[in-house]
C-alpha cells in the first residue's frame, strides 16, 4: 500500500522534506519513516538519470505520543560510521519530535522550533495568543487557522479527520474486546484497507478480518 504523505515540499536547492503528524501511535513508526522516506528518495530519479542528481531528503515525524527511548523531544537520526561516528552522506535525515516530552522547562522559550511544537500542543487561547505576540510567524499562522475555520468546506474536511481518527480508535478497541494482540488488530487493519482499495465489499472485509462490518463500512468513507 502506497504511503500517504501529510505534507511533502522542496526546498530552493532541491531537498526533499515530508512532515508526517500523527496523532495516535500508529506502531512501527521507524519503519513508516525510514519507508517515507526510501520512497521520496527513490522518487527523485527518472530513468538514466545519474545518482550525483539525488538530494538530501528529510523525513520528520511529529507525534503526540512518547516513542522513543530518549527523554528529548528532538530526535535526529544519520548515517554515521559505527567506531568514529563520521557521517557516511547527509542526504539521509529522519527526525522524531515527541510533543508529550515538551515539560514545564520549555514553556520560556527563544528557540523557534519549540514555540512551532508549543503552537502545536496549544490547549488555550490564551497559550496561543502568548506565542502569537512573541513570533511574527506564529501569529501568521494563526490567522490563516482562523480564517480556514470561517470556511465550510476546510471546516468539513476537518470534521471528517476527526472523525476517521475516532472511528478508526473504536475499530481496534473493538478488536482488543475480541481477545487479539495489538500486532493482529494493526496487520487486521492494514489488511482491511489494502483489500478496500482493490475494491473488495465491505462485506467481505469484515468475514476476512473478523473486524466489526460497521467499522469496516466507516474505514472505507475515510478520506485517503
Amino acid at each position: 500500500m502506497n504511503p500517504i504523505l501529510d505534507v511533502r515540499a522542496k526546498t530552493k536547492t532541491g531537498e526533499q522534506i515530508n512532515i508526517e503528524v500523527q496523532l495516535h501511535n500508529k506502531y512501527d513508526m521507524e519503519k513508516r519513516s525510514l519507508y517515507y522516506w526510501a520512497k521520496m528518495y527513490e522518487g527523485q530519479l527518472a530513468e538514466g538519470e545519474p545518482y550525483r542528481n539525488l538530494k538530501k531528503t528529510v523525513t520528520i515525524s511529529i507525534v503526540d505520543f512518547s516513542y522513543l527511548p530518549s527523554k528529548s523531544y528532538h530526535s535526529v537520526f544519520r548515517l554515521r560510521e559505527d567506531a568514529e561516528k563520521f557521517i557516511l552522506t547527509d542526504n539521509l535525515e529522519i527526525h522524531f519530535l515527541e510533543l508529550p516530552k515538551l515539560g514545564f522547562e520549555h514553556q520560556e522559550t527563544s528557540d523557534l522550533l519549540v514555540k512551532w511544537l508549543l503552537f502545536l500542543k496549544a490547549e488555550s487561547e490564551t497559550k496561543l495568543e502568548e506565542l502569537a505576540m512573541s513570533e511574527p510567524t506564529i501569529r501568521k499562522a494563526i490567522n490563516v487557522l482562523e480564517f480556514l475555520s470561517q470556511d465550510k468546506e476546510a471546516r468539513k474536511l476537518y470534521e471528517m479527520r476527526e472523525m476517521a481518527l475516532k472511528d478508526e480508535l473504536n475499530m481496534i478497541e473493538g478488536a482488543k474486546a475480541e481477545g487479539r494482540t495489538e500486532g493482529e488488530r494493526q496487520k487486521a487493519l492494514e489488511i482491511a484497507r489494502e483489500m478496500l482499495a482493490e475494491g473488495d465489499s465491505p462485506e467481505r472485509v469484515a468475514k476476512l478480518t473478523k473486524l466489526p462490518l460497521e467499522g469496516i463500512e466507516k474505514l472505507k468513507k475515510q478520506p485517503h
